[in-house]
C-alpha cells in the first residue's frame, strides 16, 4: 500500500502532468472510429492505447465501469487488467463506478474498488450519496485507511438532476440549502477534517452555474473536485477559473470524446496538446 495519501499524490500529478484527467469510455462508436468491433478484446486494446498516449503526459485517467459491465466477465476482466497496467505506468486511476448503497453492501463496494492487491484496485472511486452522506461514512473511513480517494456526486450536468439537486433541504444541519450545497458541504469537512487530508473531493459538472444550485465555489476550502463537461460538452477550460473560483486549485479536468476523437493514431498528440492547453489556463 501506497504510504502517501491520495490527497498527496493527486498534488503530485498536478505537480509534474497539470490537471488533465482522460477518461476512458469505450462507447461502441468511439470503438467503430477506430476501426475495433465491439468485443471485450477491443476493450483491452483501446483502453491499452489510450493508457500508452496517456503514460507520461498526463496525471490521471478515468475509465466508466459501465462499458466494461455491459460485457460481463470478460469485459470486467479487460477493465481488471487496463487498471493494473496504468497504476504501473504510475497513473492514478479513478475509477467511474458510481456505487452508492447501505451498509454492508456498500462497505462491499468499498473493498471491491479500494482494497490494496485485489484485483480492481483503483486509487479513488466515484460514489453517490443520493441514500444519505451518512451512509458513505464507511466508505470514506475505508478509502482513507487505505490511503484511497472518494468522489462525491454533488451536482451533476445532466438535466434529470435539476429537481433534485436544486430541492431544499428542511431540517437538520444543512437546512435552507439546496441538497447539492449540502453535499458539497458534508465533502468540505471530510477533506479538511480527515487524514491523509484532500482525500476526498466532490463531482461537479463544468456546465452547470453552480451559484443557482446555492453554491459560491469561494466559500469552500480548495477540496479536490472532478469536473467532467470540459472538451466535447461545451464547457471552455478557460473559463475554469470563473467557473469554479477557489476549487479551481485543485480542478481535475475531465475530458473524454475531446481527446478519444483524435482516433488511435492521433491520441497521443490529442493528450499532449490537450494537457499543455489545461495546464495554461490554469496555471
Amino acid at each position: 500500500m501506497s504510504e502517501l495519501g491520495f490527497g498527496d499524490r493527486l498534488q503530485t500529478a498536478f505537480g509534474q502532468f497539470g490537471h488533465l484527467c482522460v477518461g476512458i469510455d469505450p462507447h461502441p462508436f468511439l470503438l467503430n472510429e477506430w476501426e475495433y468491433d465491439d468485443s471485450a478484446v477491443s476493450l483491452r486494446e483501446f483502453s491499452l492505447r489510450v493508457i500508452d498516449a496517456c503514460a507520461g503526459q498526463v496525471g490521471i485517467i478515468k475509465p466508466q465501469v459501465a462499458f466494461y459491465e455491459r460485457h460481463g466477465a470478460r469485459g470486467m476482466e479487460a477493465l481488471e487488467y487496463i487498471i493494473r497496467r496504468a497504476r504501473e505506468a504510475d497513473l492514478l486511476v479513478i475509477s467511474d463506478c458510481k456505487r452508492g448503497d447501505i451498509g454492508s453492501t456498500m462497505e462491499a463496494y468499498a473493498q471491491a474498488w479500494l482494497t490494496p492487491g485485489w484485483s480492481l484496485e483503483s486509487d479513488a472511486i466515484t460514489v453517490s450519496p443520493y441514500l444519505g452522506s451518512g451512509a458513505l461514512a464507511q466508505t470514506v473511513n475505508y478509502a482513507l485507511g487505505n490511503n484511497k480517494g472518494v468522489f462525491v456526486l454533488a451536482a451533476t450536468s445532466n438535466p434529470e438532476a435539476a429537481v433534485l439537486q436544486s430541492a431544499r433541504v428542511t431540517s437538520g444541519i444543512h437546512e435552507g440549502k439546496t441538497v447539492a450545497a449540502a453535499q458539497l458541504s458534508d465533502v468540505a469537512r471530510w477533506a479538511t477534517d480527515s487524514t491523509p487530508a484532500n482525500s476526498v473531493g466532490a463531482v461537479l459538472g463544468a456546465t452547470l452555474d453552480l451559484q443557482s444550485l446555492g453554491i459560491n465555489p469561494d466559500d469552500y476550502p480548495a477540496l479536490p473536485v472532478l469536473a467532467p463537461g470540459f472538451g466535447f460538452q461545451g464547457a471552455r477550460v478557460e473559463d475554469a477559473q470563473r467557473l469554479f473560483g477557489n476549487l479551481a486549485t485543485n480542478l481535475i479536468v475531465s475530458e473524454t470524446r475531446s481527446v478519444l476523437s483524435a482516433g488511435r493514431e492521433q491520441v497521443g498528440e490529442a493528450v499532449l496538446r490537450r494537457a499543455a492547453e489545461v495546464a495554461s489556463a490554469l496555471a
